[in-house]
């Protein structure tokens, strides 16, 4: 039985109707990765997807002159992209403001949506529901690598509410979503933040140069100030501040090595594997449940630093937001005091410390560091309370950081929970006095 005022329609009959709306990305030897280049043109692949409602992450490029002979594969602000072979289901859309074109990779699909019967970000929240997820999986190809294509996706049915009802739906679930996006942008500015201070106190010494040359560190209160020395001295890393010394990681850190057994697993502790770390970033901000846990994993405490052993190039580092336990693949490490705790995380998420682990590590195709060899990392260690002034700013950092994740999690639960029932008519939006409703 169908809903009141909804329409049956198919992808293809809410594109676009202008040429090559609905388009794959190049064919084959047109594309490869020799044409990419540091600026240009952005290319959307597989690693740009899977991120959140936009397009983003770090983007190849592919030369002005390169995409104006791939132009019917252009997609442009407002489209949406559809994963064709990979991680599939995978659905994203073109953001305004950044790239004025995208350039759409061989493992990509482009829909550009007729406005007059659709709405771009309802459609994105339809191809993102349950539903339409297990359709794109009943009907992959399973010849070769997994793979769907254009006329699967051209053919795929949909039920659209009036355009009213879509942009009103699209709304309310989008709203949930931009508190999410702005919590993930504070977590941003917070890491940065902090990584900015450690720097300046701790690699580049930038307090201890202002004081020899007459002048009050910037950003620095005069208590955290006279911490700092007015000199420098020789050391086997080079010149750093008179009175510090140069140590190890293992001086102020430490792997704390609880392993646990699956039958010693209680029913749903949160599990964190090596796919659920982003790069780059230490706000983790997913987690699995250890119920189908078959192999040994240690376990981890909030406010733990958990660092990818394997392959450490791909610079997995975070901080847990909770207890749990993760795979063996990931060492723990936690500061040996508070004071330190500041001081290890700058360190350890930083590229030198991830270049030199990866340096450090041993096997050909799957290489692996110890923490035998991270603890050996040297490191100029400052006044403790020097280290413990920028320790209680990280801390208070972390979380922050936290509880936006947290938040975040529980949005991004009321919008499933919201999701599938609003998409398919079984909670329907009105409007009294401009005002949204769901009825």
């Amino acid at each position: 039985m169908g809903v009141e005022g909804w329409r049956p329609y198919t992808a293809g009959d809410v594109a676009a109707r202008t040429k090559n709306a609905l388009v794959g990305g190049p064919f084959g030897s047109n594309l490869v990765s020799a044409d990419y280049v540091s600026d240009g043109v952005p290319v959307v692949r597989g690693q740009n997807m899977g991120l959140g409602r936009w397009v983003e992450g770090e983007f190849a490029f592919v030369s002005v002159a390169k995409a104006d002979s791939l132009s019917a594969n252009m997609a442009r602000p407002g489209d949406l992209i559809f994963t064709q072979r990979g991680t599939l289901g995978q659905v994203a859309s073109i953001p305004e403001g950044r790239f004025d074109r995208y350039l759409v990779s061989q493992s990509q699909m482009k829909l550009t949506v007729d406005g007059t019967r659709a709405d771009t970000l309802f459609l994105y929240y339809v191809f993102s529901s349950p539903s339409q997820q297990d359709y794109i999986l009943r009907n992959t190809i399973q010849t070769g690598v997994p793979h769907t294509n254009l006329e699967i996706l051209r053919s795929t049915p949909l039920l659209l509410p009036p355009l009213s009802e879509q942009r009103a739906i699209a709304h309310i679930l989008g709203t949930l979503d931009d508190r999410i996006e702005l919590n993930r942008r504070m977590n941003e500015t917070l890491e940065a933040m902090a990584r900015a201070i450690f720097k300046s106190w701790f690699v580049d010494f930038d307090p201890v140069r202002a004081k020899a040359e007459g002048r009050p560190p910037f950003g620095m209160n005069a208590e955290t100030a006279a911490l700092c020395p007015n000199s420098f001295q020789d050391s086997p890393l080079g010149k750093i501040p008179k009175g510090w010394r140069v140590g190890t990681l293992g001086e102020i850190a430490e792997n704390p090595r609880r392993g646990i057994r699956p039958r010693e697993v209680r029913v749903g502790t949160p599990y964190i594997g090596l796919e659920h770390m982003p790069r780059k970033c230490i706000a983790l901000e997913n987690w699995g449940h250890a119920d189908e846990v078959t192999s040994n994993k240690f376990e981890f405490l909030q406010g733990e630093i958990l660092f990818g052993k394997l392959r450490p190039y791909f610079h997995k580092v975070g901080v847990a937001p909770l207890d749990g336990v993760c795979s063996t693949d990931i060492l723990v490490v936690r500061a040996k005091s508070e004071e330190w705790f500041g001081l290890a995380l700058g360190h350890i998420s930083s590229e030198e410390f991830v270049n030199y682990a990866d340096a450090a590590s041993t096997g050909t195709k799957m290489p692996r560091t110890s923490w035998q060899d991270m603890a050996r990392y040297e490191i100029p260690l400052p006044d403790p309370q020097l280290a413990g002034a920028f320790g209680r700013f990280a801390k208070t950092g972390v979380e922050m950081i936290r509880a936006n994740i947290l938040q975040s999690r529980t949005l991004a639960s009321l919008r499933d929970a919201l999701l599938q029932k609003l998409i398919s008519g079984d909670l329907r939006v009105g409007s009294a006095n401009g005002v949204l409703e769901i009825t």
